[in-house]
């Protein structure tokens, strides 16, 4: 069984933020699929399909960022889902708008969602999908991650989004060296 989680805030109020590119990914990827998020439970709202005779879980924590780890850590153990079978898509302030980066494991980066899935977790050996949300350095980070995205900026990641439909895909068929190595060195970041 897989595990795809996008980070992101409920409510309206948050909807096309930065720091909801998570969801974003999850939506895009829901519709070309034609998957419906109508399930919810342990604080997230999820949706469930098959494929190649794998169970897979689409999640999106409604536990707010700072506390993803708490709705990652019930779905792992509700579900028996082991460690190396969850991807995380969350927003990066380090990476340029319209980048993207797949990662194996790592630190945090000083991202508060990432930090309590570690918290929770015991571990950051998890794999990242990072989507590039860029850095405006003259405003305050919170108000920033937390600022919608502009016309232009919604422009720059409509490629992003569809490519991470096919990430996704891969993700679930293909070892996950092969994703990076396909789509890392196609991309800068």
């Amino acid at each position: 069984m897989k595990l795809i989680v996008g980070l992101g805030n409920p409510g309206k109020q948050y909807e096309n933020t930065r720091h909801n590119i998570g969801y974003m990914v999850l939506d895009a990827y829901a519709k070309a699929h034609q998957i419906s998020f109508q399930k919810e439970k342990f604080q997230g709202i999820y949706a469930e399909f098959w494929h190649q005779e794998e169970k897979v879980i689409l999640l999106k924590p409604l536990t707010f960022m700072n506390l993803s780890g708490e709705a990652v850590r019930r779905y792992m153990d509700f579900f028996h889902i082991a460690l190396e079978d969850i991807l995380i898509i969350n927003d990066d302030l380090d990476l340029e708008i319209g980048t993207f980066k797949l990662k194996p494991s790592g630190s945090s980066g000083g991202h508060n969602g990432l930090k309590n899935i570690e918290l929770h977790l015991h571990s950051n050996q998890y794999k990242r999908l990072k989507i590039g949300i860029s850095n405006n350095k003259k405003m305050d980070t919170k108000d920033y991650v937390l600022g919608t995205f502009t016309t232009e900026e919604k422009e720059i990641l409509s490629p992003v989004l569809k490519q991470s439909i096919s990430i996704l895909d891969d993700f679930l068929s293909m070892d996950f060296d092969l994703v990076m190595n396909k789509y890392n060195r196609k991309h800068t970041g």
